[in-house]
């Protein structure tokens, strides 16, 4: 019966969830409205049958933060089956090492993570052994806004130059935009979120630098405790685990 139960609640979770991302994309600017956030539903620590639950309710974006965790679940035979069109995003810092485990799984969409030159050369150059012949891997390049020395990411000066290399060099990835973690706990009646208008303005200042339109970069910002705040703000992306999953206890 309590299987049963939790997934009932995952199921009405995401109901409320994406009836508050449409409320918050309605209060957005109106150069803003055309832009659909996509949920990514972070299912990290989860079982595998919440996942299912999700999926067949319509959720197709999942993340996950650690890389043996997303093996298991990528090649779990339940979600081969079941989850056909699964798209995995990976959220959590990836290890040089750890490259070509996480891009040889199945329906691996998204590297959310992309906090160096050096990772950026590394994915470019090892996406064609594994991916479909002539196909880009996605990336994001992950920005520290906070500058928090534990949070991973580069500095928001050298997202021009990491981005102009990415877009130059690596013709094997496809950039689709600037993510952030942000620190915790702001609280938007403090005013805009710090973190989420130096990401914008890192995103503004590349446009104008390299000659992009603005709505070819996303903007992956905003959790579970701030995701609305986020879509106002010009979030495409946002993180969202346990309010669809339900709390999940601190990794120790």
């Amino acid at each position: 019966m309590l299987k049963k139960m939790s997934e009932i609640d995952v199921k009405q979770g995401l109901k409320i969830v994406l009836s508050k991302i449409e409320e918050a994309c309605s209060k957005r600017t109106l150069e803003l409205q055309a832009l659909e956030p996509t949920l990514v539903a972070v299912s990290k620590t989860k079982p595998v049958n919440l996942i299912v639950a999700a999926y067949e309710d319509g959720q197709r974006h999942f993340g996950e933060n650690y890389v043996q965790e997303l093996e298991e679940k990528a090649n779990n035979p339940i979600i081969l089956e079941k989850c056909k069109d699964i798209k995995w995003h990976f959220i959590g810092h990836l290890q040089s090492n750890k490259v070509n485990k996480v891009i040889s799984l199945p329906n691996i969409h998204l590297i959310e993570t992309v906090d160096s030159q050096k990772l950026a050369s590394l994915l470019d150059k090892n996406w064609p052994k594994f991916g479909p012949p002539e196909s880009k891997l996605k990336i994001m390049i992950q920005v520290n806004t906070s500058g928090e020395e534990e949070k991973n990411g580069i500095a928001p000066t050298e997202v021009c130059n990491v981005v102009q290399y990415v877009l130059k060099e690596c013709k094997n990835l496809d950039l689709d935009g600037l993510m952030t973690i942000g620190k915790f706990g702001y609280d938007p009646a403090d005013g805009p979120n710090p973190d989420f208008v130096c990401l914008k303005k890192c995103r503004d200042d590349i446009c104008q630098a390299l000659g992009i339109d603005w709505k070819d970069i996303g903007l992956s910002m905003g959790m579970s405790d701030d995701f609305e705040h986020a879509i106002e703000l010009g979030s495409t992306n946002v993180r969202v685990g346990s309010s669809i999953f339900g709390y999940r206890p601190k990794k120790k």
